[in-house]
């Protein structure tokens, strides 16, 4: 980072006063952004300056139905604000989030963080040393059935654990595979509900469309203390489909992140006997199912991310967590693509994948 960035930074950042709104802006207003202004625009303490796009028609009506400034260079809007959000393909994920992070403009950028791991390192090493947050946009962390989902397991033993994340096919997001696009939400969800490094893992996937990435991928894991866990993502499946089971030792619980209800399965048999020994009826199972809020995850994500602008406090999905699932996924991918079987990180034919998994 050179000095002439350095002396630019301190020239047009000032400490944030905490009884001062956040200025905030959007960088990319395609799907994801549009959801990011709608909400930003709703939350309290907060000063939606204004929007970036490519999209000159895009961004204006965006800048106009939001009554907020439109910037055609990104670059002129980082001098206005104190944080901002990054919905571009993730191609550039590295260069805007750079060129904000060296502005002194702290981050909320989608997911994946970046689209390679030395990228993604870049970041994170960048926001360290800009004194910056870097929050990364693993929406689900947010999802009031997942969080429900992780008071649950705690007091469980999780033996296994199962996601699918399904979709038909569309044309957002083409520019990465499933992995990236949807398997790396479970793979971070996974990874903090197992709670133990994976030790091996294999993966499968294939193409439906000439775009040259995996449409459909499935993968297990095997963690330090025993837990497995198996993926499933596709693009091209006719229905959508977003759901975690956990099969542990006393109870199976599943969480249905769609429609925000977790039911759980416990096994259990009761007899219920007349006073002559008759028995009437016999109870083999158990359902509960655990209430949820109704929080849209982005208000609660958006909602984190501003707290932790104000209070300086590390996010809950940083650029560490993001760039943990990130090496996950990579080593996912390359296996699904090579056709790879099971492979031990201390096995010596798995050397070259260990740089990828080893810190997961």
């Amino acid at each position: 980072m050179s000095s002439g960035n350095e002396d630019v930074r301190a020239e047009v950042k000032e400490p944030h006063n905490p009884l001062k709104p956040i200025r905030i802006g959007v960088i990319g207003v395609g799907h994801m952004g549009q959801h990011h202004t709608r909400v930003l625009s709703l939350l309290k303490d907060v000063h939606l300056i204004g929007i970036s796009d490519v999209d000159i028609e895009r961004g204006l009506d965006t800048a106009g139905k939001y009554r907020v400034r439109f910037f055609e260079n990104y670059h002129d809007l980082l001098p206005h604000i104190d944080a901002v959000c990054i919905a571009v393909p993730t191609r550039l994920h590295h260069e805007v989030g750079t060129a904000c992070l060296e502005a002194g403009v702290h981050v909320l950028i989608e997911k994946p963080i970046a689209a390679s791991i030395e990228e993604a390192e870049n970041l994170v090493n960048l926001a360290a040393e800009c004194n910056c947050i870097l929050q990364v946009g693993h929406i689900e962390r947010f999802n009031p059935a997942f969080q429900e989902l992780s008071k649950v397991l705690k007091t469980e033993e999780i033996l296994a654990l199962e996601a699918h994340r399904m979709s038909p096919y569309s044309n957002r997001a083409n520019d990465v595979s499933v992995v990236l696009d949807l398997m790396i939400h479970d793979i971070d969800l996974l990874l903090e509900l197992a709670s133990a490094p994976v030790k091996k893992l294999t993966a499968s996937g294939n193409r439906a469309s000439d775009s040259g990435y995996l449409d459909y991928v499935t993968a297990t894991l095997g963690f330090e203390n025993g837990v497995i866990a198996t993926l499933t993502a596709s693009k091209v499946t006719h229905c959508k489909i977003r759901r975690i089971a956990a099969h542990c030792k006393n109870s199976l619980t599943e969480a249905d992140f769609l429609n925000n209800e977790i039911l759980i399965h416990r096994q259990t048999t009761a007899n219920y006997r007349t006073e002559y020994g008759q028995v009437l009826y016999r109870q083999d199972g158990l359902i509960e199912k655990v209430y949820t809020s109704n929080i849209e995850p982005l208000h609660a994500e958006l909602e984190h991310f501003v707290t932790c602008v104000r209070g300086g406090n590390q996010p809950s999905v940083g650029g560490e967590q993001a760039l943990r699932a990130l090496r996950l996924a990579s080593s996912i991918e390359h296996m699904a693509l090579e056709g790879q079987s099971w492979h031990s990180l201390e096995s010596p034919s798995s050397h070259a994948l260990n740089s990828s998994i080893v810190t997961v």
